[in-house]
């Protein structure tokens, strides 16, 4: 009974309890997976068209972005934007005289990184659901008068919607758990905030455990969340 309560101790809010640290490292994973996915699907969609391009520079780009991505473990993006893009900043802004103990941002070097290795696979998922979008879609819409870009926006792009969900829903669920690296750099999100209350109390297993529970519940309202798109999105652009 003693250690429950001091289980329950542990976890409450306010002085004696660590929930509000966890809570506040929670929101600060969202957002940066948030942030880091809205960044990759941007990315990902001039990576995409610019693989279906006509310009061979423009494939080239993109294959070797994509290429490289997928070949170096994301830590190490995460570290060569926090560091190395610190000291290139930090140099610029000292040839201005301006800031020059600069330092980036843990939240924006984690969304960069982050959001750069999204962009690499949201890629390959965007390209996919374009190439799976009929062709002559494409040809009807010129046929009658639209522009490449009305047609991509006005017909390709309702149509890649759904077919892109899937993938793009694993995309989402993969940068929610890799939010958790930025805790190697030292900001305090979930994982951070979790070894610290664990450390200072010595509960290791309590906050650990409350950790994994807290990304399964977000994992799972994202779950569900991902599949009302995917189900709304076959009903509106493609009804049987």
């Amino acid at each position: 009974m003693d250690s429950t309560l001091s289980w329950l101790t542990l976890l409450s809010f306010g002085d004696q309890g660590w929930s509000d640290e966890l809570v506040r490292g929670a929101c600060l994973s969202l957002g940066i997976s948030i942030s880091a996915y809205l960044i990759g699907l941007m990315l990902g969609l001039i990576g995409a068209l610019a693989k279906l391009s006509n310009s061979r520079v423009a494939r080239g780009l993109a294959s070797g972005y994509t290429t490289i991505i997928r070949s170096i473990p994301d830590i190490l993006i995460i570290f060569l934007v926090y560091y190395s893009a610190t000291d290139a900043l930090r140099s610029l802004l000292g040839m201005t005289g301006l800031l020059a103990d600069f330092q980036l941002n843990g939240f924006v070097a984690a969304a960069i990184s982050l959001g750069i290795v999204q962009g690499g696979y949201s890629t390959e998922v965007l390209r996919g659901a374009i190439v799976a979008v009929a062709a002559g879609q494409t040809e009807a819409a010129y046929a009658v008068g639209l522009t490449r870009r009305q047609t991509f926006l006005l017909v390709i792009l309702p149509q890649m919607v759904p077919l892109a969900l899937p993938g793009l829903g694993n995309l989402w669920l993969v940068v929610l758990k890799e939010s958790s690296l930025v805790s190697l750099i030292g900001f305090t999100e979930l994982v951070l905030a979790g070894k610290m209350a664990a450390g200072a109390t010595r509960h290791y297993f309590l906050f650990y455990s409350a950790v994994a529970v807290v990304f399964l519940v977000m994992s799972a309202v994202s779950t569900a969340l991902l599949h009302v798109c995917e189900v709304k999105s076959y009903r509106v652009w493609r009804p049987a």
